[in-house]
């Protein structure tokens, strides 16, 4: 089964895509890492009560406030829930006091996430697909990039356009608070480059400055190659002989480590001159 890794940075369209790869003619299972970051915070979880327990004492209004709709112990009584808008400006920014508490909170959330999404690749390949998506915004910064069998990056090519796309899309969000968000993450002009450095038929770049029928066309034709290099009778005789399964998979982990290396090694050779 081939592991897709899907990523970009926020308001590039990666959200786009996955819709895209969820619906016919497609229809592959996405494992969303959003998804089940949200689910590993909700109230009662372990996760939940790390972070408010670190975070509670920096913001006060960290839990949305109790009303009339809202119990002052939550809904369910484990809790109201975070109030993500006040968590998002404690992490979000390149100041050194906001990037100790992103690493705080991806120490919290990250592991669950990971567990979750070995649960669902596996139910995956049991049920016999050809391939699934693994949905991750961080796919490189996690470093799960090492673990997908292609990787595909959704990209602008322009900072402008995703930074007034963000803005359109969020009201709520001030410009200032919207470039914090986008300088949070890597570029997205260095994941697109740090994608098709593994070489032909390891990484895809889908350029999204158009509209979405032009999207939609790139992406049908880069699946259409995708699924020609990986035929469903591959994944059928994988699900029949797991260690053969096994064997691939270590394969390309080991692919993967390399050229992780050999990037972060030509990225500190760049910075160095």
């Amino acid at each position: 089964m081939l592991i897709i890794g899907l990523t970009g940075s926020i308001a590039t369209g990666k959200s786009t895509v996955s819709s895209l790869l969820s619906s016919p003619p497609h229809s592959l299972p996405i494992v969303d890492a959003d998804v089940l970051a949200r689910e590993v915070v909700e109230p009662g979880t372990r996760g939940y009560r790390a972070i408010v327990k670190h975070f509670g004492p920096m913001a006060p209004d960290l839990l949305l406030p109790a009303s009339d709709t809202m119990p002052e112990n939550g809904p369910n009584g484990k809790g109201r829930p975070l109030n993500r808008a006040v968590l998002g400006r404690l992490v979000f920014g390149d100041e050194p006091e906001m990037q100790k508490n992103r690493a705080v909170l991806s120490g919290i959330v990250h592991p669950a996430v990971r567990l979750g999404m070995v649960k669902m690749v596996t139910a995956c390949y049991l049920q016999g697909y050809w391939a699934v998506v693994l949905d991750v915004p961080l796919l490189f910064e996690s470093r799960l990039d090492k673990f997908c069998g292609t990787t595909m990056v959704v990209a602008v090519t322009e900072p402008e356009t995703q930074l007034n796309r963000l803005v359109d899309r969020n009201q709520d969000l001030s410009r200032e608070d919207a470039e914090n968000r986008i300088k949070s993450q890597m570029d997205v002009r260095l994941k697109a480059k740090r994608c098709l450095y593994g070489g032909d038929g390891k990484g895809v770049v889908l350029w999204n400055d158009g509209s979405k029928d032009e999207l939609k066309a790139v992406l049908d034709e880069e699946m259409r190659k995708l699924k020609a290099a990986n035929p469903a009778w591959w994944s059928w005789l994988m699900l029949g002989c797991p260690p053969l399964a096994v064997a691939l998979a270590t394969w390309r982990f080991w692919q993967n480590t390399r050229v992780e290396r050999q990037w972060k090694e030509l990225q500190e050779k760049e910075a160095s001159t």
